[in-house]
């Protein structure tokens, strides 16, 4: 669990926003065709882990509607008391999903929809290599990002101070792939979030398969 004396910045940005960033990303077409994609390739009463789980909306909700049993990890108390109460058709921790133990094949799909965001490099890495074992062989992983060369490049968001680290998109295709995914298909957009704040920002969606049972890392 998290502890509250040590939160860590994404925890209070997004303790800040609740469900303003629901709202301010509700009209995401390219998000909702992801989740279509998905719920396209996944089997009846699938087990999915969403990271970054935020509101539950609109992931772990489309998912759990379809009949997939869904735990979204978020590390956002408010998030997580927000999903509880919107989505009770799934289950969610209130956690660093960095900490949280994860079994190799134990889900049929894995989604990280622009959590990364506020890692470092490496910490995304890391990250999505463990994630990678942590899906089936066979299974998939869906993975949206803002594409962009920025390393700790500090700047606001929704009226929030934030310092986001991301790589290219050919960079975290990269990443992806040298984690053992294959990447089925992916979309880029420009989507401009519902807030007075928001500027227009490139998205990068990622649609990935895990081929084998031995992804690198």
């Amino acid at each position: 669990m998290v502890d509250g004396n040590h939160r860590s910045p994404a925890a209070a940005v997004f303790d800040a926003l609740g469900s303003e960033y629901e709202k301010a990303f509700a009209g995401s077409a390219a998000h909702r065709a992801s989740l279509d994609w998905l719920l396209a390739q996944l089997g009846p009463g699938s087990r999915v882990l969403d990271v970054g789980s935020g509101t539950g909306r609109p992931t772990a909700a489309t998912l759990a509607a379809a009949g997939h049993r869904v735990l979204g990890v978020d590390v956002s108390p408010v998030m997580v008391e927000i999903a509880s109460r919107q989505v009770p058709g799934a289950e969610f921790r209130c956690a660093d999903i960095h900490e949280v133990p994860l079994e190799d094949g134990a889900f049929d799909a894995v989604c990280v929809y622009f959590a990364l965001l506020q890692m470092s490099r490496a910490q995304q890495t890391r990250l999505l290599n463990r994630l990678a074992r942590a899906v089936r062989p066979g299974g998939f992983l869906v993975l949206a990002t803002v594409p962009l060369d920025v390393e700790e490049f500090d700047g606001v968001f929704m009226g929030q101070d934030v310092r986001v680290t991301s790589f290219t998109a050919q960079d975290v295709a990269a990443v992806v792939r040298g984690a053992g995914l294959t990447v089925v298909s992916e979309r880029s957009v420009m989507f401009t979030p519902t807030h007075p704040d928001a500027r227009p920002e490139p998205q990068l969606f990622l649609h990935c398969r895990r081929e084998s049972a031995e992804p690198a890392g």
